[in-house]
């Protein structure tokens, strides 16, 4: 890729797959790239195949998209659809969006890396990989861009760093996606960054993880577990890579440990995640689906648990957790630490007073605030930078 200032606009075919890069100079139309990622997205929720997509087809979708419908005929146009700004963060720098990292069958899967703004665009950047919430079954890249996410990425771009948020295969009934997958996906994004890191200008030593909730879990996984682990796409199975640091909001760390999810030590608390962990498994190295003995089970739930991969030569981990989190409760954090302690890990917590999930308030005021959360995260990142 070209890096002289005066060419930011490059277009670089990436030999493994089919994905064209724009890096786009600050003011440039993005017409053109508005249109692409609006077909993308066409093809993906119109279920009729006719072309455009109707409120009647998925009233939860259309919620997100209907501030789009410019006429008010309850219907979306990929015109309409390529108008959408609010689902990219607005950097004012270069961007290269819906990158296809790997292909699935006839599935893109997509991620958006965003450069940092304080750098020279000869530069190679350190980068963040963010991996979003939304319980395995749903958000996407898109949330970046919101939020306290939002304002966290736009501190880092400002303080050097690139940040790459991806899009992973969701655990839909009847997907036959399971919750590895979703890890495998997003290893694989880690994987093609690191092999592409040169055309991409990125600094392949410096690669963090950043998640929240679903995606916290993910980022655990991504930090802890060993790089060749969770194979997927043969074509980067052999791409490895180092992580540096990375912080997980609300992210669960055992699955096995039922108890960590019992906020309240109710006695007939149940196993909501069973169906996502024991799904079908489109990964190479795949644990038979639906396992019919305790073990082939167990293994399953202890492969998917972040905790389990904790050493003393572990990434440093921050986790920062509620208290009166009833979705992840902060027990998560608590035995994540003391797991940690045992085997000499860097494992740091910080404990949100009041905090239920997604930070929401509970009874009273967040203590330290939603502000302080930010800072601390864009100052764990700053402070791990090598």
């Amino acid at each position: 890729m070209n890096r002289h200032p005066s060419l930011f606009v490059a277009v670089v075919l990436l030999a493994t797959t089919s994905s064209i890069v724009i890096a786009q100079e600050p003011g440039a139309s993005p017409s053109d790239q508005s249109l692409s990622r609006a077909k993308r997205l066409m093809r993906k929720i119109d279920n009729d195949g006719n072309g455009t997509f109707e409120k009647a087809e998925s009233v939860r979708t259309w919620k997100r998209y209907q501030q789009l419908d410019a006429d008010g005929d309850d219907r979306l146009t990929v015109q309409e659809l390529g108008s959408d700004r609010t689902g990219y963060l607005q950097t004012g720098g270069r961007r290269s969006l819906d990158v296809v990292y790997k292909t699935i069958g006839n599935r893109e899967l997509l991620l958006d890396l965003y450069y940092s703004t304080g750098m020279n665009p000869s530069d190679r950047c350190p980068v963040i990989i963010y991996t979003h919430g939304g319980g395995w079954a749903a958000g996407s890249k898109q949330g970046a861009a919101r939020g306290s996410f939002a304002k966290v990425f736009l501190d880092l771009v400002g303080r050097g760093f690139a940040v790459a948020s991806v899009d992973y295969r969701l655990c839909k009934p009847d997907s036959g996606v399971a919750m590895r997958d979703c890890v495998i996906d997003c290893k694989d994004a880690v994987r093609y960054l690191a092999k592409h890191s040169d055309s991409l200008g990125l600094d392949a030593g410096e690669f963090f993880v950043m998640g929240d909730s679903a995606g916290g879990q993910i980022a655990q996984m991504l930090l802890l577990s060993p790089p060749e682990s969770l194979s997927g796409d043969p074509g980067l199975a052999s791409t490895t890579f180092q992580l540096v640091a990375g912080v997980s909001w609300y992210g669960p760390c055992d699955f096995e440990r039922m108890d960590l999810f019992n906020h309240d030590d109710r006695p007939d608390f149940r196993d909501r995640f069973e169906p996502r962990i024991l799904g079908t498994s489109g990964g190479s190295d795949a644990v038979a689906a639906k396992p019919e003995s305790l073990d082939i089970k167990l293994q399953r739930y202890r492969e998917i648990s972040p905790v389990n991969y904790l050493t003393g030569d572990s990434p440093p981990l921050l986790m920062i957790q509620g208290d009166k989190d009833t979705t992840i409760p902060v027990k998560h954090a608590y035995y994540m630490k003391e797991r940690a302690e045992a085997v000499s890990a860097p494992v740091e917590i910080m404990i949100v007073r009041n905090a239920g999930h997604n930070w929401r308030m509970v009874d009273v005021e967040i203590d330290p605030s939603r502000k302080a959360i930010e800072s601390r995260t864009v100052q764990f990142f700053v402070d791990h930078r090598q």
